[in-house]
């Protein structure tokens, strides 16, 4: 649902990779984003209302985007998608950072563009401490971004793993991702991304911001 910069870019994206894709919008100026080459379904309608959701073919559907630029339409749509019929695969796009939150919690995955924009710059301006990048439905597990003392440059990357409650996911070395494994030594300049509690992020970010000798 949603055909601006972000829908019409995702749905091109999609079908790109082999999807059968739908856009609703209300404009049907909207659709001409998607250019000529687009194969996809066009329906004009509102994305929250179960005759617009049924003629896109809801009910076939593996997954639902809500990327319009309205937050409750959003979040209704994703609702109606998940709750009403079934869609395994719900995201909904939010701008009120608390709100996000909020629907984060009950179990709605949201991408929250002012919050993920801040925290991107944030993450350059100052390093210190970690970032958040993913969490769960329940709020319970989070993805991190960590800043890590010198002092573990050198060190094996599974060193985080014995020394704190985070375990390593990847670690972006050179613009690439890398998944380690137990040869793997950690490099000045690598952007270590962990999963840890979100109980235990206080913990593991004054545990990396010291050397391994002083732990």
């Amino acid at each position: 649902m949603g055909c601006g910069r972000v829908g019409s870019g995702l749905a091109k994206d999609l079908e790109a990779a082999g999807h059968t894709v739908a856009v609703i919008d209300q404009n049907r100026e909207a659709f001409r984003r998607l250019g000529a080459d687009f194969n996809g379904r066009t329906v004009a309608g509102v994305g929250f209302d179960r005759d617009t959701l049924l003629e896109a073919g809801i009910e076939h559907a593996d997954a639902f985007a809500a990327v319009s630029n309205g937050d409750n339409s959003n979040i209704l749509a994703a609702r109606v998608a998940r709750e009403t019929y079934g869609v395994a695969n719900v995201v909904a796009r939010i701008y009120d950072p608390a709100r996000a939150e909020i629907y984060q919690r009950l179990g709605i995955p949201t991408v929250a563009t002012v919050l993920w924009t801040t925290d991107q710059i944030m993450r350059r301006l100052a390093p210190e401490g970690s970032r958040s990048e993913w969490r769960d439905a329940s709020g319970t597990i989070q993805l991190c971004e960590v800043h890590l003392h010198a002092g573990w440059f050198g060190n094996p990357a599974h060193l985080i793993e014995t020394s704190t409650k985070a375990r390593v996911a990847f670690i972006t070395r050179l613009g690439e991702g890398l998944v380690p494994n137990e040869h793997t030594v950690l490099q000045e300049g690598d952007l270590v991304h962990v999963m840890v509690a979100e109980s235990e992020i206080a913990q593991v970010e004054l545990a990396l911001s010291k050397s391994p000798e002083e732990l």
